[in-house]
């Protein structure tokens, strides 16, 4: 059976050295009600070609992943909403095996990205540690995904549910270039700073590309991790929002919920809490990282094969 399938498209814009975008499908499924999903990622595929590259929305479908899905894979996605699992690196000889459908988290769309040769990945923020992992042991499968496959992921930084200094940690171990796209500062997703220094600020997309091809040409596995700040004018102040999602925790934990259903819930709760306020932000932040992860791309694909 075939483990991954490529679109025509994608597949002819790598065969050119054109610049390719993978996006993952956690974002649909699980990141937002219907049809809102649905607008939300066609509009971040529309920003990609906008900027002159060519999108790649990864999800796994009859227990095969696909490398750019079409606009009417990704409206059945975003239809079967939280009724398609979350499916990390563990989940997918199951879903294989069983040929069911599956939204990749940045984890399985990393893994992905990579067996087609898509070198560039935008998401929102990625998984890491959680808050009290010192005893629950709740860590991401992102960050080991991080440390071992050759994808570089652009993002406003781990979500600020987490524990970012604990993740910060995990990633130096791991061996994880950390990069602000100018900022030596590490966002903290819904909003710009979090008080956490990084390994370099990158200085434009020149800078950027030429850190990924040199550690392409030094041979070193694993990806690298470009956060980029949320627009100023979508940034919500951080005594606000370290509030509310103090209290969506203590919810959470009220209400017994563990592993992989904490970030769906906590997200959905802090929306709630928000007004819808913190749902805007988090979609804004993603069509900014589109926009900047496909000059990156493009800097990149400049250099040559």
């Amino acid at each position: 059976m075939k483990s991954f399938r490529v679109n025509p498209e994608v597949a002819q814009a790598l065969a050119e050295n054109r610049p390719v975008i993978a996006l993952e499908s956690t974002i649909i499924s699980h990141g937002m009600p219907y049809p809102q999903n649905v607008e939300t990622a066609l509009h971040v595929e529309q920003i990609i070609r906008e900027h002159g590259g060519v999108p790649a929305t990864i999800g796994i479908i009859d227990g095969v992943g696909v490398v750019g899905m079409t606009p009417e894979e990704i409206e059945e996605f975003g239809k079967r909403g939280m009724a398609i699992p979350k499916v990390s690196r563990r989940d997918l000889p199951v879903i294989a095996a069983k040929r069911s459908w599956g939204a990749t988290t940045v984890a399985t769309t990393m893994i992905f990205a990579h067996m087609a040769g898509v070198k560039f990945f935008v998401t929102g923020g990625i998984g890491g540690v959680h808050r009290g992992a010192e005893s629950t042991f709740d860590v991401s499968a992102d960050l080991e995904e991080l440390g071992r496959t050759a994808v570089t992921v652009i993002c406003a930084g781990a979500k600020a549910i987490l524990d970012l200094p604990k993740t910060l940690e995990v990633l130096e171990t791991k061996g994880v270039p950390v990069l602000g796209f100018q900022t030596q500062e590490l966002p903290a997703f819904y909003t710009r700073t979090s008080g956490l220094k990084i390994d370099y600020a990158i200085q434009d997309y020149e800078d950027g590309a030429a850190i990924v091809k040199a550690k392409e040409e030094l041979g070193l596995s694993g990806g690298i991790l470009i956060t980029n700040p949320i627009p100023e004018e979508y940034s919500l102040p951080a005594e606000q929002i370290d509030a509310v999602i103090e209290q969506a925790i203590k919810e959470m934990d009220e209400k017994g919920i563990k592993g992989k259903e904490c970030t769906p819930f906590l997200l959905a709760r802090i929306s709630e809490i928000t007004g819808g306020e913190s749902l805007a932000s988090n979609i804004q932040l993603v069509f900014n990282n589109a926009a900047v992860g496909t000059e990156l791309a493009k800097a990149y694909c400049a250099l040559g094969k």
